[in-house]
């Protein structure tokens, strides 16, 4: 009896070992695609659009920003009686019509035009930079998804496996080939399983949600499981990825945009300080005499200088310093990034390969080893148990390592355009 009680716990280890583990590997044919997801999320993530619908507006601001004053027209009835308003018998009485138009000193506009020009420049960078960080971050939710589903495939083989076992051992009990601790243990192994799935089913419902908020879709719609890629891919350099973020992150032209919006609002408020022009001409009418006519012009008093176009013109140097400060600060964060995103990269793919042709062979050759020597009493149960609950351990981990590598090259390549 206790002999065919072991074979029929050995059948049940070698099942959960054997097909059941290649199928984890395949895709349902409900896969959610990668590059479907990044789709989605440009065309509707809402706060993509708010950053366009600021760009655009930003646009819209370059041609007000260089735009003369508007025109003043002034209509006078001028030396009426007050006690007969619409008498104009008297001779001072006098229509007028005024037109004036105040001209900025040179410089200021077309400086305040090519601030906002580069201003704007800036915010389509940004839209771009949005975009790509955007995309990064579907990646890592998604990847996040992906290897919660295989770390659940994992899960479930390994509690029916926990099952299987338990139902063995409380035979071999009830026939006195066990002992009551195996049973103990064989319960509690299965209990903490289920704990574990149902804590990863749950963290898979918050992962999905954060998923469809990216996608700009409610947070219920159901997310079909994903894929998740070997790690054949090869990096280059981090001295060429570094070359590449420096020259094609949309953060660094934006920086640089917002620097030369600085230098032109500098040098427009440094005109601030010239008088502007007021050129006015104005025809009056006089009942009793011809019609004439009058030029006037006039110019502005920086008189309060010290109080309002020299302190805008600190203020506006303290943001150019500023302006250029934040570039410096993403220049350095972008290489520290990369080379940081890069050896990651690579530990990531180092150690996914390591634990698939070293790792887990090893671990599997262990449990194999253990179930032999389970069947002629050489080794403890618990030994058993805790060699196959390694084995999934480092499953899990390299699916996990499979996942960070993705995610990390998809940061890269929001930095720096596409791989090579």
């Amino acid at each position: 009896m206790s002999r065919s009680l072991t074979g029929l716990y050995v059948m049940a280890v070698l099942t959960a070992l054997g097909p059941n583990a290649a199928t984890a590997q395949g895709e349902p044919p409900d896969t959610l695609r990668l590059a479907d997801a990044v789709r989605t999320a440009l065309a509707s993530n809402p706060m993509l659009q708010a950053v366009q619908a600021g760009a655009r507006a930003a646009g819209e601001r370059v041609g007000p920003a260089g735009a003369w004053p508007e025109p003043e027209l002034q209509l006078g009835l001028m030396n009426r009686m007050a006690s007969d308003f619409g008498a104009t018998a008297d001779p001072m009485t006098m229509d007028q019509l005024q037109l004036m138009q105040m001209l900025p000193w040179p410089g200021k506009l077309g400086n305040a035009r090519r601030a906002a020009r580069h201003r704007a420049t800036a915010a389509v960078a940004d839209t771009e930079e949005q975009a790509r960080m955007l995309g990064a971050d579907v990646r890592m939710a998604y990847y996040d998804l992906a290897a919660m589903d295989r770390s659940l495939d994992v899960m479930a083989r390994t509690l029916r496996l926990l099952q299987d076992l338990t139902e063995v051992t409380t035979a071999m009990y009830s026939v006195g080939s066990s002992i009551q601790q195996d049973v103990l243990r064989a319960d509690v192994e299965v209990a903490r399983m289920t704990e574990e799935i149902a804590r990863m089913r749950q963290e898979r419902v918050a992962a999905a949600a954060r998923l469809n908020a990216l996608l700009g879709r409610d947070a219920t719609v159901a997310v079909p499981a994903v894929e998740l890629p070997e790690v054949d891919r090869e990096l280059p350099t981090a001295d060429s990825l570094v070359s590449l973020a420096q020259a094609n992150r949309p953060a660094l032209k934006s920086g640089t945009e917002r620097v030369a919006s600085a230098e032109a609002g500098l040098a427009a408020v440094r005109r601030e300080i010239f008088p502007d022009l007021t050129v006015g001409l104005a025809y009056q009418r006089r009942p009793a005499f011809d019609d004439m006519l009058s030029l006037m012009l006039g110019v502005t008093l920086p008189l309060f200088a010290g109080a309002r176009q020299l302190p805008m013109r600190r203020e506006m140097a303290a943001m150019r310093d500023m302006a250029q400060a934040e570039l410096q600060a993403t220049r350095t964060e972008t290489v520290a990034r990369v080379v940081e995103l890069r050896a990651r990269a690579e530990r990531d793919r180092n150690l996914a390969r390591l634990y698939r042709t070293r790792i887990l062979p090893q671990a599997r050759a262990s449990v194999e080893a253990a179930i032999s020597s389970y069947r002629v009493g050489r080794v403890p149960f618990m030994t058993l148990v805790d060699n196959q609950m390694t084995v999934n351990r480092y499953e899990i981990e390299t699916y996990r390592l499979v996942a960070d590598f993705h995610q990390a090259v998809g940061e890269l390549e929001a930095m720096t355009g596409e791989l090579p």
